[in-house]
């Protein structure tokens, strides 16, 4: 496995066979506590994986124990009694969008996992937490709202009754809890985290279409909003259109001799 690293002081980023972006949070004395200067870097790197076709799945985790405490305490108590300016903590982007990247972004959830970055996990296509990563909203107990899109995607994977009690109470909860009420797909052992995330992320890379990838997670998030008769109509247009591409071909035939199948990068037109 080749990789290529990029560093800098708050995230890092390497290129790992066989096409994998690994995003990593890295104040790992703060917990990976989110700053206004972790926010640029991040975004960039995201478009950077975005924009690169040797890229196909994106996994994000932290250093140290933590995946992101949330807020970093120093910048809540500097904007504490004023509007917040854009580059105090957003950068004027948010985690939203790595909904719109049309790649699959997965979240290697290895510790501490709290208000912003629980949201940046969960706006994850896929999300795997070691079994004692502690989750918490947290807003609540700091005076603050459901922030950067929480109130919409929380209820959406655990319901509203369990969005309530996460958004009311911001009690903790431990990997094991979270996989139980869906809020991450699997919990595993905090030392095997990032592996069993990788290892998922390589699956996807060898054996999945990054066209198909990009057009089903733009159906996902778009359908969300949508009716049942409006989603199918939709889908069959799509269908027809990969009907007419090569990675069909190249699909079936790989399944009939057996094989491994040599997918092109995303098409734009898709």
């Amino acid at each position: 496995m080749s990789d290529k690293s990029v560093r800098n002081d708050t995230v890092l980023y390497e290129h790992r066979e066989p096409g994998i972006a690994l995003l990593t949070l890295n104040r790992p004395d703060r917990l990976n506590a989110w700053t206004g200067e972790l926010a640029v870097r991040y975004f960039a790197l995201l478009d950077q994986a975005a924009a690169d076709p040797a890229v196909k799945v994106i996994v994000i985790t932290g250093a140290g124990r933590g995946f992101c405490a949330g807020a970093d305490m120093d910048a809540l108590q500097a904007v504490s009694g004023r509007a917040a300016e854009p580059a105090d903590m957003t950068a004027r982007r948010g985690p939203h969008e790595t909904t719109l990247i049309p790649k699959p972004v997965i979240a290697a959830v290895n510790g501490a996992c709290a208000g912003v970055g629980m949201v940046i996990a969960l706006m994850c296509d896929i999300r795997f937490a070691a079994t004692n990563a502690k989750f918490t909203t947290a807003f609540s107990r700091r005076g603050l709202v459901a922030e950067y899109g929480m109130s919409w995607i929380l209820p959406r994977l655990v319901g509203t009754a369990r969005a309530f009690d996460l958004l009311y109470s911001g009690r903790v909860i431990l990997g094991d809890e979270a996989a139980r009420m869906g809020l991450v797909n699997e919990a595993v052992a905090q030392e095997s985290v990032l592996d069993h995330a990788l290892a998922y992320a390589g699956e996807l890379a060898t054996l999945a279409s990054p066209t198909s990838m990009a057009v089903m997670k733009r159906q996902v998030y778009s359908d969300w909003n949508s009716s049942l008769p409006q989603a199918t109509a939709a889908a069959i247009e799509l269908m027809n259109a990969s009907l007419r591409r090569p990675d069909l071909q190249e699909g079936v035939a790989s399944f009939l001799q057996k094989r491994s199948p040599n997918f092109g990068h995303v098409d734009p037109k898709a």
